[in-house]
């Protein structure tokens, strides 16, 4: 019998998921907080906010803003609410009701304040056990899967069976995918790499070429690596697609709202007015501030999330900041 999914948020990630796992055939379940939308996609079989022309086929009691209902008839949860406002989301929750349920995180940030990771926030709140837990990584942009252009998703569990579970559910006719047993480098990448797409935003505002962009981005990778190596040192091939091509994706393509923030603030935006503007979430403003605080912990070099973490939060000028961080990669 196949697993019961649940996709927890209403964004265009979430909307996307349930897409893939529609066509894969698979029963899904999907909440979301916005009742109108809800009811909207009841009687237009689509999301008016976010990838509005994909169509929703589900069931009318398949869509609702009852958590805890949706909870209960699900198996495996994937969770794709942004991490800033997850714990918000999850508050009527309790961690009795999760017993037994697979926790799979599709989202590309960290806890603030706590700054951990989607999967260890599960683990340390929620008690659910590391071998129910899994991530769910790119590169894939919710736009591309919308278009069903060809994607590649990593799935990444400790627990090789789950991890080949969910890569077998979501994969379909434009959707491919590889399970991996690192759960906490594919997530903690998913994290760096908005990051990074921030800083070549930035740098694309500001007028640099695609000259600079690449030496950026290969001195992200190398600044990736150097951070997995103290957060979680197993062997790994950074070459792999769920963080260099991730990177790559993040870094280059016209989706990526990470790389829209950045560009916005090279081009004088303040943060405040380039959020407003976008009217959706570009999870490395906030991943910045954890994964800050951790390479000060850590104290490992990451050149260019500290030049990125100068600008948004303590107000440095974008283009001497930039110019410092040249003088520090090569």
């Amino acid at each position: 019998m196949k697993p019961v999914f649940a996709v927890i948020g209403g964004g265009s990630w979430a909307t996307a998921l349930v897409k893939i796992l529609t066509d894969a055939r698979q029963p899904v379940y999907w909440w979301m907080r916005d009742h109108e939308a809800v009811e909207h996609i009841r009687a237009y079989g689509h999301n008016p906010r976010y990838l509005n022309t994909v169509e929703v086929k589900l069931r009318r009691d398949h869509v609702s803003t009852n958590l805890k209902r949706l909870v209960s008839k699900a198996d495996i949860l994937i969770m794709a609410v942004p991490a800033a406002f997850l714990r918000a989301a999850l508050q009527s929750l309790k961690p009795e009701e999760l017993v037994g349920k697979k926790v799979v995180s599709a989202i590309k940030g960290m806890i603030p304040g706590e700054n951990i990771l989607i999967a260890d926030y599960f683990h340390q709140f929620f008690q659910v056990p590391v071998e129910n837990l899994a991530v769910i990584t790119g590169p894939c942009h919710a736009e591309e899967v919308a278009m069903e252009k060809l994607s590649y998703l990593t799935i990444g569990s400790e627990n090789a069976a789950l991890a080949h579970q969910v890569a077998q559910a979501l994969a379909c006719r434009y959707i491919r995918t590889n399970p991996s047993d690192d759960i906490w480098g594919t997530e903690i990448a998913a994290v760096m790499k908005n990051i990074f797409a921030i800083a070549s935003g930035i740098a694309h505002g500001l007028g640099y070429g695609d000259n600079f962009q690449a030496v950026l981005i290969s001195n992200a990778i190398q600044e990736m690596e150097a951070f997995l190596q103290v957060y979680h040192p197993i062997t790994r091939d950074i070459k792999g697609s769920a963080y260099l091509g991730d990177l790559l994706v993040t870094a280059y393509s016209q989706y990526s709202r990470n790389r829209t923030f950045g560009n916005m603030i090279g081009r004088g935006y303040s943060v405040r007015n380039a959020q407003i503007e976008m009217n959706m979430i570009a999870e490395g403003y906030y991943a910045v501030v954890c994964v800050e605080a951790l390479r000060e912990k850590f104290a490992v070099s990451l050149p260019i999330t500290e030049a990125v973490y100068n600008i948004l939060y303590r107000n440095a000028p974008p283009r001497p900041e930039m110019e410092r961080l040249t003088k520090k990669i090569s």
